[in-house]
Parts: C-alpha cells; sequence; structure tokens
C-alpha cells in the first residue's frame, strides 16, 4: 500500500509502499476513503512538535474508509461497513474510561501519533476506534467529522455547556472554530465570531454568526462587550496562544466561562481577583470521548450540522505537501486527501 510517511521535523512526508498490516484480536482492518488535513500535523512538521511513536509514523487522524477486514472477537463491524475513526482513544480500563471520559486517559493512544495514522490505503485500528456512517453522509466529507467536528462539538456541548440563548464568542475561525460557530449556532445560541482574516470572518457569517469581529482593528474584549451589554456568557479560544487566551477572558461577563480548546504549551497569566470577584470559570476541552460521536453523527446526517461547506479542497496522496501549502496561506477551511478515487 501506499502512505505518507513523516520522519522528522522539516522534511516533506514521504511517499513509501509499505505491507498491508494485519488486523489482530480486536482490531479491524479499513480501506481509507478520505483523511482531513488537520493543523497538528503541520505542527509536527514545521515546529517539531514530538510524536509519541518515533518516527517514522504514518501521520493523519480524521480518516472515514470502509471496513476491509476484522479481526478475532470483533463482532460490531463486517467487511464493506463504512465507517469514520476517531483520532484519539483510551486504554478502556482506567478510572477516566470507566466513567466515560476517555479522552482524558493518561495512557491516550492518538492516530497518526503514537500509532500509524491514515495517510495511507489502509489503516489498522482497534475496533474501539470506529463508528458507523450512514449512507447519507459522504466519505469524502464525512472523514472531518473525526476531529474537526467532534472536538469542537465536545467543547461546545459538554465543556463550555453553551444553551439556546447563550451569548458565545469564538475566537479564531480555522476549521475547528468555524465549526464551533456552526455547533454554537445549532444549539440556539447567539455568536461573536473573531478572527485577523475576512475571508475567515465571511465564512464564519455563512456557518450562522451573527456578528463578526476583526481582530486586528478594534480592542476585541471591548468591542464584544459593547455589542452584548456587558460580555459574553461563554467564550472559546480555539487558537492557543497567550494574547488571544487573555482577550477571550476579557470578553467574559459575570458569571461566564471561558473554554481553552486551542493547544498551546507554555503558560499565560490572568487576573485571579477577576476570577473570584465575578465568579468566571474557566475549563479546557480536549478531543471528544466515544459516547458523542453517535449524536454527532445523526446530527451531520440530518443537516443540523454541515461538513460539504468546510471543506473547500481535495488532494491525492501524493499532493499532501500541497495540502499543507495551501493550509499555511490561510486559503482553506479543510483540505482533504482523497485516498480512494472511487468514493
Amino acid at each position: 500500500m501506499k502512505a505518507a510517511v513523516f520522519y522528522g521535523p522539516h522534511q516533506p512526508l514521504r511517499i513509501e509502499e509499505r505491507e498491508i498490516p494485519r488486523p489482530g484480536p480486536g482490531e479491524i482492518l479499513v480501506k481509507v476513503a478520505a483523511c482531513g488535513v488537520c493543523h497538528s500535523d503541520l505542527e509536527y512538521i514545521e515546529l517539531g512538535v514530538p510524536t509519541f511513536k518515533k518516527p517514522p509514523v504514518v501521520l493523519g487522524h480524521e480518516p472515514s474508509g470502509v471496513v476491509e477486514e476484522v479481526g478475532p472477537g470483533v463482532t460490531e463491524f463486517a467487511p464493506g461497513a463504512r465507517v469514520i475513526l476517531s483520532a484519539v482513544t483510551g486504554c478502556g480500563q482506567c478510572l477516566w474510561c470507566r466513567s466515560g471520559r476517555e479522552n482524558i486517559c493518561g495512557q491516550m493512544i492518538m492516530l497518526g501519533n503514537s500509532i500509524d495514522g491514515a495517510y495511507a490505503e489502509f489503516v489498522k485500528v482497534s475496533a474501539r476506534m470506529a463508528f458507523a456512517l450512514p449512507e447519507d453522509v459522504p466519505l469524502r466529507e464525512g472523514c472531518i467529522i473525526a476531529d474537526a467536528i467532534s472536538t469542537p462539538f465536545h467543547a461546545v456541548k459538554s465543556r463550555a455547556r453553551v444553551q439556546a440563548g447563550d451569548l458565545v464568542a469564538v475566537i479564531g475561525c480555522g476549521g475547528v472554530g468555524l465549526n464551533a460557530v456552526q455547533i454554537a449556532t445549532a444549539l440556539g445560541a447567539h455568536v461573536i465570531a473573531i478572527d485577523l482574516v475576512e475571508q475567515k470572518l465571511q465564512w464564519a457569517r455563512e456557518l450562522g454568526a451573527a456578528e463578526t469581529i476583526n481582530a486586528g482593528q478594534t480592542d476585541v474584549p471591548k468591542k464584544v462587550r459593547d455589542l452584548t451589554g456587558g460580555g459574553v456568557d461563554i467564550a472559546l479560544e480555539v487558537i492557543g496562544n497567550p494574547e488571544t487566551l487573555r482577550q477571550a477572558y476579557g470578553c467574559l461577563r459575570p458569571g461566564g466561562r471561558l473554554c481553552v480548546v486551542g493547544y498551546y504549551p507554555g503558560d499565560f497569566s490572568l487576573a485571579a481577583s477577576r476570577l473570584m470577584m465575578r465568579e468566571l470559570e474557566i475549563v479546557g476541552s480536549c478531543g471528544c470521548p466515544p459516547q458523542e460521536y453517535p449524536r454527532i453523527i445523526r446530527m451531520v446526517a440530518d443537516g443540523q450540522i454541515k461538513v460539504k461547506p468546510l471543506v473547500t479542497h481535495y488532494f491525492s496522496l501524493e499532493e499532501v505537501d500541497k495540502a499543507f501549502e495551501v493550509m499555511k496561506k490561510g486559503y482553506s477551511i479543510r483540505s482533504v486527501l482523497v485516498i480512494d478515487e472511487k468514493v
């Protein structure tokens, strides 16, 4: 099979021929149809963010496909089943996994990081990572459910606890941020989308944002407070930057909640007195636990969450480096590698 293999930072991925893996007990082999191209993969290449599996490693954690073969003990899937694969899974045995929070398991398995991923014609995974995809959800675009939609869904619904009528600010309108906009809107919130790029703000409006703010042209917290009469109930920071984290914190009204979705490896400081005096909350959000995927897939199938408008560019496996270039230039919401041209 062909695979795009990561050998280390500041190197292009290499397209190589590899043996097709065989599924062991509890595992399935999936013929990959498509795989979303995520910014975290670019961080391995450009910034040297380490992978748990020492390179060489096949990247790609946002796939859809068709089950090719099942290993011993697998009864929930059969060859021919259409599936998406979750980006992460837990050990299934620890306290967090047993309480339904596999996404924060200390022994988390990350597709395309701790195990070989789906920038390949086939991928082998635990059957626990697979979720059935209805026929009316296309494989080409449905792949982005695996991360670009599931991650903001968990953030918006479970961690930020957005409800109908809430005032919500989303800071950062990349793929995850734009999906946070459309998911919060679908739940009945009044959403303010914030970014530096006018094209991204236009996309946010098309996905339901009631207001948009260009962060390069104004004082963001002041503008948000002016628009809302005192601040938002919930702010989601989807970038991972100390300045935007402070901006998000400054957008909150008394009793408000900051949900940190963007990854930032360093430290940042906030005014603790404001946290205490205004009874603010700060919560983190990481990935998505498995029990939330069926509802997400139903919302996509019912048209409450859109996938097709989110995929702006399509590339072949051999064009993976072109996909990263498009991402770096900010031309795409989400690019997808179409690995099986028949889908």
